[in-house]
C-alpha cells in the first residue's frame, strides 16, 4: 500500500497540487457561435484516465444552530433539489415536493468535477463542453457548506454540524461517511459530508460569522452577481449612533469548492474574513436561486464578434476612463508592438475562469495577518489574555485539520515560524534562565500539533520531506526549546517499543539534544503500511482468522480481538492523528485494539509478579519501573485515548451554536454506546473502556522524571485526566469496572504505582489514590480504604528523613542519587499526600477502626511537621461543627496528631511553634481534663520549660479553661498541682526563662512557692543574668516580700557593670529602684547596697542622683515590723553615704579626663555643664569648695594646649 493513508479509503491517492500563480492564460482557436467549443488551452496537461476518488455524496451538511436558512436550497444537505435547476438559475426552490426528485445526472456529475478538477483540466480533457454543462460546474464550484465560512470567520471552532444538522443530513452523513477522506487531501463536499469539529464554547454575539448572519437575515446584501469563478455584490452596514450608513463592494474568488481569494471594501484586517465577506458567501449559499450567474467572461468574450469587441471595450473605458485609460492605452501600445512580451504569449488571463491546474487549490488564509497576530500575542508575554488567543489560533489549526484541509499545516507554519523568531528565546537562553510556564505550555501545544500533522494518514511523501527538512532546520537553532524544559531526556525514542529496565546511568553529558519538534521529526519516520493496522482501522469486524500463519498469534488476544503492539505513546499518537484529521471512527478502532494490548500487558505483569513475589516482599523494594510515564507525557498518551473514547459517548445539546455567555459553560453529558466488535459480545462500552484505561495509566508505575518542568507536567497532566474522570457519573457499569482496575491495580505488584512494593523514586500516587478513594468509598468502602491507606506512601522521604522537622526540602539534594538529583516538586506532593489523609479522616468521622489506621497510616508516612498539624487542625475543625456535639473519636485523633507535631519540632526551629503549642492546649481542653492533666505529667517531651510554663499552665490554670471545662474543686487542685509541679519541674531544668513564671504558678502554695523561691536564690549565682534577677525582684516587692526583694536585687547588683558613658544604660531605672527599695528598709540594707553600687556602677550621673535621692529622705520609712527608725536624714560625711560620695567625685574626676581626651569644639558647651553638675556633687562634702578648685586648676595646666576650652573654663569657674 502507498505511503500516506490507511485501509482502503484511506489509500486513495490524492490528486496533484502546486504552488498558487497568476490568473490562467484563456485562448479560442476557432470562431463559435451559441454554446460555442471549448478547446485545450496551449500547455495544459490532459487528463489521464483516472477521474476523482470514487464515491459521490451529497455536499456538506448545514448549521441549522447558527445558520436557520441553510438546508432551504441544495447547498443545504446537497438536496436532490438542483436537478430542478435551470442553466442560469440555482438550486430550485426546495420544498417538500422537490426533495424526493432524484438528482439528475448533469448534475451528480457537475458537482463531482466541481469539486474535484480544475476547470482548466475539465477543458484540457473535452475537446467541447455543452454551455449548460459548463453553467452546471460553475454553479456548483462555490462552497456548499456554511462550516467551513464559519472555521474562517471566528475563532472558536464551531460545535459539529453533525450535531445540529437536519435528520435527511444527519442520514445522508451517516458513520460511514463522516469517516471518508477527501480525495484531494482536504474536506471536500464531492467526497462525503465533512467530519465532525471539535466541541468548543458557544459563539459570541460580536463574532464575523455571527455579523455575516444578521446582515444577511437583515437584507443588507444586493447586487449580488457570479461570473465564471468570481462572485461579487455589496453589503450595507446599517447606520449606528456613531457611525453613518456605509455600503461596501465585495468580491470573492472560488474554485473547487474553496474560497481562494476575498476582497472587501471595509479593509478588514484580520486573520478570518470579515463579516461582508460572510454575508455575501451565505447568501450565495442560501439564495442560489437569486444569484445571476454567468460564464467565465472569456466566455462571453468568444461570442462577440470584432465589432462587438470594440464597442465593449469602449463602453467599458468609458464607464471606469479615470481609472482604467492609463492601462488601457498601456494595453493597447504593447499589444500593437509586436516584439512586446504580451504578444509572447498565447491567450489572455481571465479572473473569472477558475484555478489553472497547477494552482493549489485550498481556502484563502491571509497569511500576513496570521504573522502578525502571532508576533502581536507573543510579544505581549502571555498577558491581556494573549495566551488564551493563541491557544485559540492553536484550536483553529486542529479545527482545519479536523476538516482535512490543507491550511491547517500551512497556519502552523507561520505560527512556528513567528514562535522561533521570538526574541525572548536568545535572552533566556544568554541568562540562563527558564522559559516561563505559559509560553512553555504553548511551547508543548506546537510541539503536539506538528506530532500530528507529520502523522496525517492522507499526506503525500513530498508533504511529510518538505515538513521533515522544516522541523530540522527548526530543531537545529541554538534557541529552540528542549523536550523537557532545562534538562536532557533519557527517554526512548518515539518508534522504539517500550522496554522496561533500572538500569539509567547513562552519561547526562552524552544524552541526545531533544527538542519540541525531535517527537514530529521521529514522527516522520512512521508509516500506515502495515496490513495489520490497516485491518484494525478499517474495520469493526476484524478479528483472527480461523487459521492463523506463523505468527499471528501475536496479533490477537484469547478472544480473536486484535491487538496493537507498537510503543504506547507512539500508538497514541497515532489515534491522535486520526482523530485530528477527521477520522473519528477509525481513532476509536485503534484505541479499542491498544486498550486489548494494554489490558493482555497488564495480565503478564501479574503472572511476572506471582513468580517474583516472594523474593521482592522480603527486599521491601524493586528496581523495576518505567523510565517513560504516561502521564506528563509529551504526547499526552493517556488523555488521548480518553477524549476519543468519551467523544463517542458525548450526547451533544441542540443549538449549540447559539449565542449564550462562553463563561457558562455546562459539565458534559455522556452515555454509554456499545463497543462494536467482530467477536461475541463484551457487554462493554466505549464509556467504560475511558475509565479504564484512565485507571491503567493513572495507576501505571513510574519514576519521577528529571527537572522542574516535566515534574511540574506530571502534577498538571495528573489534575487535567482526574477532572474529566470526575465529569463522568458513576452508574453500575463504571463502578464496577471502577472496582475490578482498583483491584487489579492493588495486585499489580512492581508494574503499579498502588502494589505492594514500588521503586524508591516512584511518582507517588496521592492525588489518583484522592479520587479514587471518593469515588470508591460509597459502593466499596473497604476497597476504598485498602487502596487510599497503601497510596499514602512516599519512598523517597522514608529511608532518610531524619528524626525532627522535615518541612522544608532542601535537604533532600543529597536523598536521591544519580538520574533524580532533585524532587522539585516535593512540597506539592507532600500537601497532596496529606490532602488525601484529610480525606479519609474526615469519612472516618465516629468509626474508631478505620480513625485508628488512618492515624497510623499518617504518623509512619507523612513526614512534614507542619502538614501534621495542617491535618491536626482539620480534624479538629471537622471534631467540633458549630451546630452540634463534638466527636470524641475524631478529636482524640486530632489530639494525638497533635502531640506528635510537638514531638517533631521540640527540638528544631519553627516560626509557627508557639501556635501550635496554644492550639495543642486548646485540642486537650476539648478533649477534657484527663488530656489536660496527660500533657501537663508529659511535659518534658513536649514543650521546652518556658513554653510549659508561660503557655501551658498557665493557659490550664486560667480561670476560661475552669469555666470551659465546669471543674469541681478536686478537679481544680488536681491540675492546679500538676501545674506546680511542671513550674517547679522548669524552674529547676531552665531558672533564668521559668523562675518568675514558676512563682506566679506557686503563689497558692506556700510549699511550692517556697521552693521556687529557693532555687532563683540557688540559681541567682551561676546561670542567671542582672536583668531576670531585677524582674523577679520587683516581683517579690510587688507581691508583698520587700526583704526578699532586697536580698534578690543585692544578688543582681553583684552581676551588673555599668561604664562611666553608659548614661542611658536600660539597668540604669533597676538600680534606681534597687537603691531606693533599700534605703526605704532601713540604714542597715542601705549599707549593704552601696558598696554593690560603688563597685559596679562607674558612671558618675547615675552615682550623683543615687547619692541625692538618698539625702532627700529619711531611711526606713517602709516600716518593717520590730525595728526602730530615727527619722533623721543621713548625712554625707558619715558611712555608708561617705563612700557614695567619694565614689561619685572620683567618677566625675575620671569621667572629665576621659571626655577631654577626645573632646571637639561642638562640644565644648556640654562639657561646661557637665562640670558644673560635678561641682554641684563636690560641694555635698565639707571641703568640697577647695576640692573642686584644685580639681579646675589641675585641668588648666594639663589641659592649657586646649585654649578656647579653657577660656571658658576660667569664665564659668574662675
Amino acid at each position: 500500500m502507498a505511503e500516506g493513508g490507511e485501509g482502503e479509503e484511506l489509500l486513495r491517492p490524492p490528486l496533484p497540487a502546486g504552488a498558487p500563480g497568476p490568473k490562467r492564460l484563456c485562448s479560442r482557436a476557432c470562431p463559435a457561435g451559441g454554446t460555442g467549443a471549448v478547446h485545450p488551452r496551449p500547455g495544459a496537461a490532459g487528463a489521464g484516465s483516472a477521474g476523482p476518488g470514487a464515491g459521490a455524496s451529497g455536499a456538506a451538511p448545514a448549521l441549522p444552530g447558527c445558520c436557520p436558512a441553510a438546508a432551504a436550497g441544495p447547498a443545504g444537505a446537497a438536496g436532490p433539489a438542483a436537478a430542478a435547476a435551470g442553466p442560469g438559475g440555482g438550486g430550485g426552490g426546495g420544498g417538500t415536493g422537490s426533495l424526493l426528485q432524484p438528482e439528475s445526472l448533469l448534475d451528480a456529475a457537475a458537482k463531482r468535477v466541481a469539486g474535484s478538477w480544475a476547470f482548466e483540466r475539465v477543458e484540457g480533457r473535452f475537446q467541447r463542453i455543452p454551455e449548460p454543462v459548463q453553467r452546471r460546474i460553475v454553479y456548483w464550484s462555490f462552497p456548499r457548506s456554511e462550516r467551513q465560512i464559519c472555521m474562517y470567520s471566528s475563532f472558536q471552532p464551531g460545535r459539529a454540524a453533525a450535531a445540529t444538522a437536519s435528520p435527511a443530513s444527519a442520514a445522508a452523513g451517516g458513520p460511514s461517511a463522516a469517516a471518508a477522506p477527501a480525495p484531494a487531501g482536504e474536506e471536500s463536499p464531492a467526497a462525503g459530508p465533512p467530519p465532525p469539529a471539535t466541541p468548543a464554547a458557544p459563539q459570541g454575539e460580536g463574532l464575523p460569522f455571527r455579523r455575516g448572519i444578521r446582515l444577511l437575515e437583515t437584507g443588507a446584501v444586493d447586487n449580488v452577481l457570479q461570473v465564471g469563478f468570481h462572485l461579487s455584490g455589496t453589503v450595507t452596514e446599517p447606520a449606528t449612533a456613531t457611525e453613518p450608513e456605509m455600503t461596501y463592494k465585495v468580491a470573492i474568488s472560488f474554485d473547487r469548492c474553496k474560497i481562494t481569494s476575498v476582497t472587501c471594501g471595509c479593509g478588514n484586517k484580520d486573520i478570518f474574513y470579515c463579516a461582508h465577506v460572510v454575508a455575501l458567501s451565505l447568501y450565495r449559499i442560501r439564495k442560489p436561486d437569486q444569484v445571476k450567474l454567468r460564464l467565465p467572461i472569456s466566455e462571453t468574450l468568444f461570442q462577440m464578434n470584432r465589432d462587438q469587441l470594440q464597442k465593449f471595450v469602449q463602453y467599458l473605458i468609458t464607464a471606469h476612463h479615470t481609472e482604467v485609460l492609463p492601462t488601457a492605452q498601456k494595453l493597447a501600445d504593447e499589444i500593437l508592438s509586436s516584439n512586446s512580451e504580451i504578444n509572447q504569449v498565447h491567450g489572455a488571463p481571465d479572473p473569472t475562469a477558475g484555478a489553472s491546474i497547477d494552482d493549489e487549490n485550498c481556502w484563502h488564509l491571509d497569511e500576513e495577518q496570521v504573522r502578525e497576530q502571532v508576533k502581536l500575542f507573543l510579544s505581549q508575554g502571555g498577558y491581556y489574555g494573549s495566551g488564551k488567543q493563541l491557544n485559540s489560533m492553536f484550536a483553529k489549526v486542529r479545527e482545519m485539520l479536523r476538516m482535512r484541509d490543507s491550511n491547517g499545516a500551512r497556519m502552523l507554519t507561520l505560527i512556528t515560524e513567528q514562535f522561533m523568531a521570538d526574541p525572548r528565546l536568545s535572552l533566556w537562553r544568554q541568562q540562563g534562565t527558564g522559559i516561563t510556564e505559559k509560553c512553555r505550555q504553548l511551547w508543548d501545544e506546537l510541539g503536539a500539533l506538528w506530532v500530528c500533522v507529520v502523522l496525517n494518514p492522507h499526506c503525500k511523501l513530498e508533504e511529510k520531506s518538505c515538513w521533515l527538512r522544516q522541523l530540522r532546520k527548526w530543531g537545529e537553532m541554538d534557541v529552540c526549546p528542549l523536550e523537557d524544559g532545562n534538562y536532557g531526556n533519557e527517554l526512548p525514542n518515539i518508534t522504539n517499543a517500550l522496554t522496561q529496565s533500572s538500569g539509567h546511568s547513562q552519561d547526562s553529558l552524552a544524552r541526545p539534544r531533544r527538542t519540541v519538534f525531535t517527537r514530529a521529526i521521529e514522527g516522520c519516520d512512521l508509516h500506515w503500511q502495515d496490513s495489520h493496522l490497516q485491518r484494525i482501522i478499517s474495520s469493526d469486524f476484524y478479528v483472527s482468522p480461523s487459521y492463523q500463519r506463523e505468527g499471528e498469534s501475536l496479533l490477537f488476544n484469547s478472544q480473536g480481538q486484535p491487538l496493537w503492539l507498537e510503543h504506547v505513546p507512539t500508538a497514541c499518537a497515532r489515534v491522535d492523528a486520526l482523530r485530528s484529521h477527521g477520522y473519528p471512527r477509525e481513532a476509536l478502532r485503534l484505541t479499542v485494539a491498544i486498550i486489548n494490548t494494554l489490558r493482555l500487558q497488564q495480565q503478564r505483569q501479574l503472572e511476572i509478579y506471582k513468580h517474583q513475589k516472594k523474593e521482592l516482599l522480603q527486599r521491601g523494594a524493586t528496581t523495576i519501573t518505567n523510565l517513560e510515564g504516561w502521564v506528563g507525557h509529551p504526547l499526552n498518551p493517556i488523555g488521548c485515548l480518553f477524549l476519543t473514547l468519551t467523544e463517542a459517548c458525548r450526547l451533544e445539546e441542540e443549538n449549540c451554536l447559539e449565542i449564550s455567555d462562553a463563561g457558562d459553560s455546562k459539565p458534559p453529558v455522556y452515555q454509554h454506546v456499545p463497543v462494536v466488535t467482530g467477536s461475541q459480545d463484551s457487554g462493554e462500552s466505549y464509556l467504560s473502556l475511558a475509565l479504564e484505561v484512565a485507571l491503567m495509566g493513572m495507576g501505571q508505575q513510574r519514576v519521577m522524571p528529571e527537572g522542574l518542568y516535566a515534574q511540574d507536567k506530571v502534577c498538571r497532566n495528573e489534575e487535567q485526566i482526574i477532572a474529566r474522570l470526575q465529569d463522568l457519573e458513576l452508574d453500575p457499569v463504571l463502578v464496577q469496572t471502577l472496582r475490578k482496575q482498583c483491584i487489579l491495580l492493588l495486585e499489580g505488584g512492581p508494574f503499579s504505582g498502588l502494589g505492594e512494593v514500588i521503586h524508591r523514586e516512584s511518582v507517588p500516587m496521592h492525588t489518583f489514590a484522592k479520587y479514587l478513594f471518593s469515588a470508591l468509598l460509597p459502593h466499596d468502602a473497604d476497597l476504598a480504604y485498602k487502596l487510599a491507606l497503601r497510596a499514602m506512601r512516599l519512598p523517597v522521604l522514608e529511608t532518610t528523613a531524619p528524626s525532627g522537622d522535615v518541612t522544608h526540602p532542601h535537604h533532600l539534594v543529597s536523598v536521591v542519587p544519580s538520574r533524580y538529583p532533585r524532587w522539585f516538586t516535593l512540597g506539592h506532593l507532600e500537601s497532596q499526600q496529606c490532602e488525601l489523609a484529610s480525606t479519609m479522616l474526615t469519612a472516618a468521622k465516629g468509626d474508631m477502626l478505620r480513625l485508628r489506621t488512618v492515624l497510623e497510616a499518617i504518623q509512619k508516612n507523612i513526614h512534614s511537621s507542619s502538614l501534621i498539624f495542617k491535618l491536626a487542625q482539620d480534624a479538629f475543625k471537622i471534631a467540633t461543627p458549630a451546630d452540634s456535639n463534638s466527636d470524641t473519636t475524631l478529636l482524640n485523633v486530632a489530639l494525638e496528631l497533635g502531640l506528635q507535631v510537638m514531638r517533631m519540632t521540640l527540638s528544631t526551629l519553627n516560626w509557627r511553634r508557639r501556635e501550635m503549642v496554644r492550639w495543642l492546649v486548646t485540642c486537650a481542653t476539648e478533649v477534657g481534663v484527663r488530656a489536660l492533666v496527660s500533657i501537663l505529667q508529659s511535659w518534658y517531651s513536649l514543650f521546652t520549660p518556658t513554653e510549659a510554663t508561660s503557655i501551658v499552665a498557665a493557659t490550664v490554670m486560667s480561670h476560661n479553661t475552669i469555666l470551659r471545662l465546669s471543674l469541681d474543686y478536686p478537679q481544680r487542685e488536681e491540675l492546679a498541682s500538676c501545674a506546680r509541679t511542671l513550674a517547679l519541674q522548669c524552674a529547676m531544668k531552665d531558672p533564668q526563662n521559668c523562675a518568675l513564671s514558676a512563682l506566679t504558678l506557686c503563689e497558692k502554695d506556700h510549699i511550692a512557692f517556697e521552693t521556687a523561691y529557693q532555687i532563683v536564690i540557688d540559681a541567682a549565682s551561676t546561670g542567671m543574668t542582672y536583668t531576670q534577677l531585677f524582674t523577679i525582684a520587683r516581683y517579690m516587692e510587688h507581691r508583698g516580700y520587700p526583704l526578699r526583694a532586697f536580698k534578690l536585687a543585692s544578688l543582681a547588683m553583684t552581676h551588673l557593670n555599668l561604664a562611666y558613658n553608659q548614661d542611658t544604660h536600660p539597668a540604669i531605672n533597676d538600680v534606681l529602684w534597687a537603691c531606693a527599695l533599700s534605703h526605704s528598709l532601713g540604714k542597715n540594707e542601705l549599707a549593704a547596697i552601696i558598696p554593690l553600687v560603688v563597685k559596679s556602677v562607674h558612671c558618675a550621673t547615675v552615682l550623683s542622683d543615687i547619692l541625692r535621692r538618698c539625702t532627700m529622705t529619711a531611711p526606713g520609712l517602709a516600716g518593717i515590723p520590730g525595728r526602730r527608725n530615727s527619722g533623721k536624714l543621713m548625712s554625707t560625711d558619715k558611712a555608708p553615704l561617705r563612700q557614695l560620695l567619694d565614689a561619685t567625685i572620683s567618677a566625675y574626676i575620671n569621667t572629665t579626663h576621659s571626655r577631654l581626651t577626645h573632646i571637639s569644639p561642638r562640644h565644648y558647651g556640654e562639657f561646661i555643664e557637665f562640670l558644673s553638675k560635678a561641682r554641684e556633687t563636690f560641694l555635698l562634702a565639707q571641703d568640697g569648695h577647695i576640692q573642686f578648685a584644685q580639681f579646675i586648676d589641675n585641668l588648666k595646666q594639663i589641659y592649657k594646649g586646649k585654649k578656647k576650652l579653657m577660656l571658658l573654663v576660667r569664665e564659668r569657674f574662675g
